[in-house]
């Protein structure tokens, strides 16, 4: 256990992207001291057929099982080891028979986990937009933030580098804010704050003085918007922290973040979540969820803590998330 008491789950598969995660996870661990944890989740054979060998012969079933877990204790353990040689220390090692986003989600759950670190498989233009179903349903289900590790670092690794974080002025964005510089701060990274104001196409006015409104009116706020937020990054500066760039545009903010994120070449995106309940965290938000997608660099969701009003229908989802396990 660290000094703060605070944990990281990172989960392997012995994919070269789950290597990719597993080398963030460990920078993290040691700068931010975080108690490292990691997990490689082994499925089982279809249930189907599981099914129908329990009915001939349970013993069968239970030696597969054990078979099964045994050989995912040994890949857990060579995958700890690639943990290790990064020069982070590892708290524990766990392992896990069944779906791989049942099993991340529960045990993040247990562990009181703030942070998921997972692998995402590729960039290709389907599987991007894909993106992998266990990262897709991780970061949607888990109670804490999550951290999708894609691409490669442009220089030896993702950070230190620059670190672009999505503001809004909500809660959330706040949220996303303070952990943005906190990782920045501690691994030396450049910190860019970036707002996108939400623009849609303008109708075709029918006298030109309209559309002249229209367009002072965006002005307008753009402008509001850019010297709210330099007087939020001034406030990070006079507390001794460091802010590279504040950037305010127009457009659709899922596209200009990942623009903007390719322009400046983050080694990472920082965004928040709209919450935990029912609906919205089945959905994400859909900016954090079209920037997690996208994006050609490590993501990072952000989430505040689970309030009491938030329980029941995060229980509710574990339940739901458990019985498409069990299918």
């Amino acid at each position: 256990m660290t000094e703060t008491g605070r944990r990281l789950l990172l989960a392997v598969d012995g994919s070269a992207e789950a290597s990719q995660a597993a080398e963030m996870a460990g920078e993290l661990s040691r700068k931010l001291g975080l108690e490292l944890h990691v997990l490689y989740v082994r499925p089982l054979q279809e249930a189907a057929y599981m099914d129908h060998w329990a009915k001939s012969d349970w013993e069968f079933v239970e030696e597969v099982r054990r078979n099964t877990e045994e050989e995912a204790r040994k890949k857990a353990e060579e995958e700890a080891e690639k943990v290790r040689a990064t020069g982070a220390e590892v708290a524990e090692v766990h392992v896990a028979l069944g779906r791989a986003d049942d099993r991340i989600v529960r045990l993040a759950e247990d562990l009181g986990a703030e942070l998921v670190v997972v692998g995402s498989r590729g960039l290709g233009a389907l599987r991007r937009a894909l993106m992998g179903s266990v990262s897709v349903s991780v970061a949607r289900h888990a109670h804490g933030s999550v951290l999708i590790v894609r691409g490669e670092p442009a220089g030896e690794s993702y950070l230190p580098g620059k670190i672009l974080v999505a503001v809004d002025g909500s809660p959330e964005a706040e949220v996303a804010l303070d952990r943005a510089q906190e990782i920045a701060w501690q691994t030396g990274s450049e910190l860019h704050m970036f707002h996108a104001i939400h623009r849609e196409p303008l109708a075709p006015y029918p006298y030109p003085v309209a559309a002249e409104s229209a367009e002072s009116y965006m002005e307008d706020t753009q402008r509001k918007a850019r010297e709210y937020f330099e007087e939020k990054a001034a406030e990070i500066r006079e507390v001794g922290g460091s802010v590279a760039s504040v950037k305010v545009v127009l457009g659709q903010p899922e596209k200009e973040i990942v623009r903007e994120a390719e322009r400046i070449g983050a080694g990472l995106v920082v965004i928040g979540s709209r919450g935990l309940g029912g609906v919205r965290r089945a959905l994400l938000g859909s900016v954090s969820d079209a920037v997690m997608r996208h994006a050609h660099c490590p993501v990072l969701v952000v989430r505040r803590g689970v309030g009491a009003s938030e329980e029941s229908a995060a229980g509710a989802e574990r339940s739901e998330l458990s019985e498409r396990s069990a299918r």
